[in-house]
Formats: structure tokens, sequence, C-alpha cells
């Protein structure tokens, strides 16, 4: 029982051996300039990604800017809307008034005259 657990333990430890030899070839198959060349070519592509970031930022706060500039206008153009229908409610009531008010002077101008004709009439007889 002890004995097929050791050949796979060997076996997996040779595979590991195996494994690591082979990464450590490939890493010697590096010269110093191919390390170097890596790097610059990391560090390019590192400063070509921090660029782009900034560009990305810099359009996301120019759109905020925008849209905060938007919501503000629309709140005052809605506040600008209010105040205008409470002043169109005020002058529908003051025309109201104002009808109700030219109805009775009216009736009362009749009134004058049919009471003015009269006395002219009583004069006249």
């Amino acid at each position: 029982m002890r004995k097929p657990i050791l050949i796979c333990l060997l076996l997996i430890m040779v595979l590991g051996f195996c494994v690591y030899f082979k990464l450590w070839s490939i890493d010697s198959e590096f010269s110093q300039e191919d390390r170097e060349i890596i790097r610059r070519q990391f560090d390019l592509a590192n400063r070509e990604a921090m660029d782009e970031s900034a560009e990305w930022r810099f359009k996301y706060d120019m759109e905020l800017d925008r849209a905060t500039k938007c919501a503000m206008e629309l709140t005052q153009v809605k506040e600008a809307l209010q105040s205008k229908t409470k002043e169109v409610a005020d002058i529908n009531k003051n025309l109201d008034i104002l009808q109700k008010e030219n109805i009775g002077l009216l009736e009362r101008v009749e009134s004058l005259t049919q009471e003015l004709q009269a006395k002219k009439m009583n004069c006249s007889l």
C-alpha cells in the first residue's frame, strides 16, 4: 500500500523538477540585453496606458461637467416654468375677477340707462 503512494510521490517530484528545469532553461536563454528591451517595451506600454487612462479621465470629466450644466439649466427652466405657471394662474384669477366686475358694471349701466329713459319719459309727460 505504501509502495504506490511512494511511486506517485516520486513521479510528481520528477515532473516538478522537469517543469522547474524547463522554466530555468527558458530564463537562461534571455540575455541581459533582451531583458532590457523587454523592460523598455513594458515601460513604454505602461506610459501609453497611463496616457490613454488620463485621456479617458479627461473625457469623463468633460462629460460630467456637461451633464452637470445641463441638469442645472433644466432645474432653472423648471423653476422658471413653475413661476410662469403661477403668474398665469394669478393673471387668470385677476381676469375672472375683472370680468365679473365688468358684468356687474354693465348691468348697472343698463339699469341706469333704463332709469334715465324712464325719467326722460316722466319729464316729457
